[in-house]
């Protein structure tokens, strides 16, 4: 005798699954876009952009394509070529004396501080009117660091080894931890920089340096091997050396490590010195043109400031 099957009924738990699986990959995607990739402006107009630049109708200067002097001004730029085939070392030495600290400023990407938002350095610098300009820490990929831009706290979360330029000409590598914005700013601090690592103590190099990792979003990251380079040393007060380094592109440049890139602060006369953002970010502008050749491509990467001179 035969029997008659049951029949089943359609489950609904593989499409449950289903759409549970793709909404937490939205929400992934959602989140991780939010993070690296949506604007978060937190200051509109963050700067005062009112005063900067000195290269006008109003300044007595001279200047080439590698030189700028005026009264209160001295900027000679110089590029050196070292080694040979897939050792070929290219950089770029900027001597920068000034009169008045004050021509050392900052600026933010579209004039707001807050994360993801980027231009070219070259864009940075000519919407402020720079006469020299440098990538910056890139301070809108992290959430923590010391912030202060000309004079103005716009972050006080400290959490690494930071830099500090001061009213008087001098510039002093510091640690986050030890302070607060506040305090630097009462003790004359005009402008910090969070990424490190500091490269050069007391004129001499810093040591260990082939074990630095650098803290970022993603974790603890390897700063070592031959790599773009981005960095800025003090001689006296007032008087400076800014260092871009090209790499990655064999035979024209494969960058420098990081003990080679604090050798040369130590070489320069500089009695500190600090890292900043390197990699494609790696920057050295000069009256309306990119000194230097990003990852031996010439093509810029977006960062969310610059160090100038205006």
């Amino acid at each position: 005798m035969q029997t008659e099957k049951t029949a089943r009924k359609p489950t609904k738990k593989p499409f449950i699954i289903l759409s549970l699986a793709l909404m937490l990959i939205a929400l992934l995607l959602y989140m991780a876009a939010d993070r690296y990739l949506i604007k978060h402006v937190k200051v509109e107009n963050a700067l005062d952009t009112t005063e900067t630049g000195t290269e006008d109708s109003q300044t007595d200067y001279t200047a080439d394509d590698w030189n700028y002097t005026s009264d209160t001004v001295s900027i000679q730029i110089k590029k050196v070529a070292a080694g040979t085939g897939s050792d070929t070392i290219t950089y770029y030495i900027a001597d920068v004396i000034l009169k008045d600290s004050a021509s050392l400023k900052s600026a933010f990407a579209d004039n707001k501080f807050g994360q993801n938002i980027i231009e070219y350095t070259s864009e940075i610098a000519e919407d402020n009117h720079a006469i020299f300009a440098i990538n910056g820490d890139y301070y809108g990929f992290r959430e923590d660091g010391i912030v202060i831009r000309n004079g103005t706290v716009f972050r006080d979360s400290p959490a690494r080894t930071g830099l500090a330029f001061y009213t008087d000409g001098t510039m002093k590598i510091y640690d986050e931890t030890d302070t607060s914005a506040q305090e630097l700013v009462d003790a004359g601090v005009t402008q910090t920089l969070s990424f490190g690592p500091a490269l050069v103590t007391g004129s001499a190099a810093v040591t260990n340096l082939g074990k630095v990792e650098i803290d970022t979003n993603f974790g603890n990251h390897s700063m070592q091997g031959s790599n773009p380079r981005t960095g800025v040393g003090i001689i006296s007060p007032n008087h400076y050396a800014f260092a871009v380094v090209d790499g990655r592109s064999s035979g024209y440049s494969k960058g420098m490590s990081l003990e080679e890139f604090a050798d040369l602060f130590v070489s320069l006369g500089c009695t500190e010195a600090y890292n900043l953002d390197g990699g494609g970010s790696s920057t050295m502008y000069f009256m309306g043109r990119v000194v230097n050749n990003p990852l031996g491509k010439g093509k810029e990467r977006g960062v969310s400031d610059i160090l100038y001179i205006g």
